[in-house]
């Protein structure tokens, strides 16, 4: 006979804010050092783990599949970077991967060299092994990694518990040996100088906010470090950087809606960081350094007056002087400008028109004196639905462009472009073992129309025919939408575990998201959250319009500020739900937005509103909260995933949540990693293990676990 579900005590505690009192009777699980929460939550995995045994067999098979479609003895493309050629190795049994080099074969040698996995080649060496700095830890994840200009030493820094505060270390490539450098409690994204001697870090506040950029001299002790600077508004994040040009060093601040640049010229040190434009609230802006034509140009990506944003050629000397700027790509409504990238001889452009993610380049010839109204050439692509991006272009002589692409059927591929002949060449393509075939699967987009009549594009994957075959399917319908952040077409190995039982698997690309551009998000975000919530529903209704499944074989999916989309629409439309998997999710919103002591709130307030202060945002807010707003209704089966340590989203709130929803005697259970993070576990094979559990739950919710 099953055991009973666990039942939290209930601790009497009121909150009251503009007049109004909310009994939060489960407040007290916030103390993860009190034993007796940590009793809770071992005794709500031990219910979880005996309501899910029978699923034992299939967790493994699911394991299995992904373990022996994946090439696990593999390695990355070389990237160059200075003298070196860097790629990463993975081997079969290893849980993390080796980070190596190899010396270029001359200063004109621009091709990747063949590298066998598992077959070392002439000079290789081993930078660092994640493996063995993961060593006699339950967690592992590498923050920080930075070579030196002269390809000397290289800045790491590690986490072995998953508070995401990371130990900086400083390596002798050389000897392979670490200095004596080491610098506890810093925050990912340390680069060296452009001479190597320092390195820039930020570290982060009481509230997990990095808010101060330091400079470590290498061969010093920590203790020595000067602060470079510090961000006192708490609504800003500051991050550190040098130009691919290596001329300046940058310093970017930014809230949610405001940004602010400022530059060191190494080639004027004495002058120290300079503003290039102050900051204005509501206006965002990025910087890249150009040559155009012989002359230092400034590229400012920025939404002033442009709410896709539009880019700016400017003086870097006088960077305010608008009689000098010149239009390189002007605003368009229909087009959402999110990257420039300048080198030597050329300019690429990563942008998204039609829910999709575009890149386009730009030859700089030698007579190029002027980047005024420049004509970019678009690269094309044959398939409906695909995500291609720029990434691994670290040097700024480099003629080609390095980039990847994928789609829901194509595995992760990476090109190189040739800038003077216009072609692309496949270097590497996800090794998919076992006999993938693409030609067995479809890809396709639908249309949901909101109540507001907003159309929102659905995205499709599942087995020719599925979709088609005049019946309901399983479906998985995925959703995130918040932040701006995009949830774009993309291979998987692991969901062909899902598909190739017979699941249709959606992207439901709600408001809140950037699918659709800066007017996407806007229309999603504060006093119009609600949107997301109810396009998620339209989307769901759609699919079970359409005949594609039906509410007894769907399962909706959503992480993190998407597991705040599932515990809505767990209210709004349990209806139309089996299953709801909420990961690591963001469930108790009303009440860590009210706290200002918590990690990250302040900088949230442009985010979801400010409810502390504003009663139109906190009675908004509370209208929508999932912990609030659990009612007596008949639930879907839930699971909930969290994680301990996790600093983004603390584990308290699905833990009070689980807790709640229990009153009303819905079917939920709640799954604690007791030593991982917002990320969940780390190493791949954990990995793998923690999706097989989420998709065995998943089938056995879909009538497809046997």
């Amino acid at each position: 006979m099953a055991s009973l579900p666990p039942r939290a005590r209930k601790v009497p505690f009121d909150r009251v804010h503009h007049g109004d009192t909310v009994s939060d009777p489960y407040e007290w699980l916030r103390d993860k050092e009190d034993p007796e929460v940590v009793a809770y939550l071992e005794a709500e995995n031990a219910y979880t783990e005996e309501a899910t045994a029978h699923l034992a067999g299939l967790r493994q098979e699911i394991f299995d599949e992904i373990k022996g479609r994946t090439q696990e003895t593999d390695l990355s493309v070389p990237v160059r970077d200075g003298g070196y050629w860097y790629y990463t190795r993975t081997a079969e049994g290893s849980q993390y991967g080796v980070h190596c080099r190899a010396p270029i074969a001359s200063a004109d040698d621009w091709t990747p060299p063949s590298i066998e996995p598992g077959a070392p080649i002439d000079g290789e060496q081993v930078v660092l092994d994640d493996n063995e700095q993961a060593a006699g830890h339950e967690f592992y994840s590498l923050g920080s990694f930075d070579v030196s200009p002269d390809g000397r030493m290289l800045a790491y820094a590690v986490d072995v518990v998953g508070d995401e505060r990371y130990t900086l270390r400083i390596r002798d490539l050389d000897t392979g040996e670490d200095l004596l450098d080491e610098v506890a409690d810093t925050f990912p994204g340390a680069v060296f100088s452009g001479d190597g001697e320092s390195v820039y870090y930020p570290t982060v506040d009481d509230a997990w906010r990095p808010d101060t950029i330091w400079q470590h001299r290498v061969g010093t002790a920590g203790g020595d470090d000067q602060v470079v600077f510090t961000e006192p508004d708490e609504r800003f994040w500051v991050g550190v950087g040098l130009t691919r040009s290596r001329r300046y060093l940058e310093i970017a601040v930014g809230s949610k809606i405001t940004s602010e640049v400022l530059l060191l010229d190494t080639e004027n040190p004495e002058a120290g960081f300079q503003v290039v434009w102050p900051r204005r609230e509501g206006v965002e802006y990025a910087v890249e350094h150009a040559v155009v034509g012989g002359r230092d140009r400034l590229l400012v990506l920025h939404n002033d007056g442009a709410l896709n944003f539009e880019l700016v050629a400017v003086d870097p000397a006088h960077p305010l002087e608008t009689a000098s700027w010149e239009t390189v790509i002007a605003h368009d409504e229909a087009v959402r400008l999110e990257d420039v990238d300048a080198f030597a001889g050329h300019l690429t452009v990563d942008y998204r028109r039609d829910g999709l993610t575009r890149i386009a380049m730009l030859p700089l010839e030698a007579d190029t004196t002027s980047l005024a109204g420049a004509s970019f050439t678009e690269l094309e692509f044959d398939e409906p639905l695909f995500s291609v991006g720029t990434s691994g272009n670290p040097e700024w002589e480099q003629p080609t462009i390095r980039f990847g692409y994928t789609s829901f059927v194509t595995p992760s591929s990476v090109f190189d472009h040739d800038i003077t002949t216009g072609t692309s060449t496949l270097l590497k393509q996800q090794a998919v073992l076992g006999g993938y075939d693409p030609a067995a699967y479809e890809q396709r987009r639908e249309w949901a129309t909101a109540a507001d009549g907003t159309r929102v594009p659905v995205s499709l994957v599942a087995r020719r025919g599925v979709l088609d075959a005049g019946e309901p399917a399983p479906m998985v319908l995925y959703g995130y939408g918040s932040y701006e952040s995009s949830i774009d077409p993309g291979f998987s190995v692991a969901r062909l575990s899902l598909v190739d039982r017979g699941v249709a698997f959606a992207i439901a690309h709600v408001r809140g998201g950037g699918e659709l551009g800066r007017h996407w998000y806007e229309d999603g975000k504060t006093l119009t959250k609600k949107n997301t919530f109810s396009d998620f529903v339209s989307a769901a209704e759609r699919m079970i319009e359409l005949g594609f499944t039906a509410p007894s074989t769907l399962v909706a999916q959503g992480g993190s500020a998407g597991g705040l989309l599932m515990g809505a629409v767990a209210n709004l439309a349990p209806q139309l739900f089996a299953g709801i998997l909420a990961q690591v999710p963001f469930v108790d919103a009303l009440t860590s937005i009210l706290d200002p002591s918590l990690p990250l709130t302040v900088i949230e307030w442009d985010e979801w509103g400010d409810p502390l202060h504003d009663p139109e945002v906190y009675a908004y807010m509370k209208s929508y909260s999932p912990y609030e707003n659990v009612t007596e209704q008949e639930y879907p089966r839930i699971l909930a995933v969290t994680s301990l340590n996790d600093t983004r989203v603390l584990y308290v709130e699905p833990a009070k949540w689980t807790a709640r929803l229990r009153d009303v005697g819905a079917p939920v259970l709640l799954k604690t990693e007791m030593s991982a993070g917002h990320g969940g576990v780390s190493g791949r094979y954990e990995r793998w293990r923690e999706v097989s559990y989420e998709y065995a739950w998943t089938l056995d919710v879909l009538g497809r676990s046997r």
